[in-house]
């Protein structure tokens, strides 16, 4: 089961990373139009989709590797007992926000599409698919937290562990 999940994340992630990559298209062709005096519609809008979608896709891989900002400082100077039960709270509290936002983006998207809610600006795109994204990273979201709390309740290491000798990441 891990595995396929595993591979659920990747596959979110190669998105956000073509998410990414239509990002610069779309701002690259917005630059090239206005320097040939091109009117193209909604490229700032598609622009702004794509960026949403590269950041709610990217969810899960990110948490896996532990590139999100985690509140580790009291974690790490408990020890024993209390550290995994703080560990396991830490965990239930995310899938229960993540849970949360999961159901409520799922929610947006089948609301948008009901009521044919459309983009305000020139391109005029049905909100509804631009959405899917951020539901999908949403999901993907929880059912990493599902993940990690199960790893931990089998005492297996989820997060991605820097190899010993390696700086770690730092900014």
């Amino acid at each position: 089961m891990h595995a396929f999940v595993s591979m659920f994340y990747r596959l979110l992630a190669l998105l956000a990373c073509l998410s990414m990559v239509a990002t610069f298209s779309t701002v690259s062709l917005g630059v090239l139009a206005r320097q040939m005096g091109w009117d193209i519609p909604g490229l700032d809008a598609y622009a702004g989709y794509c960026i949403a979608a590269a950041l709610f896709l990217a969810l899960p891989q990110t948490l896996q590797r532990g590139e999100h900002i985690r509140v580790t400082l009291l974690l790490d100077r408990l020890q024993g007992r209390a550290r995994a039960a703080f560990e396991l709270w830490s965990l239930a509290a995310g899938l229960a926000l993540s849970g949360y936002m999961s159901w409520f983006a799922a929610r947006l998207v089948w609301m948008s599409y009901l009521t044919h809610d459309v983009s305000p600006g020139a391109d005029a795109t049905p909100l509804w698919i631009p959405q899917i994204a951020m539901a999908l990273g949403c999901f993907g979201f929880a059912l990493g937290f599902v993940d990690a709390l199960a790893a931990r309740l089998r005492g297996v290491e989820f997060f991605f562990q820097t190899p010993a000798g390696q700086a770690a990441h730092m900014e």
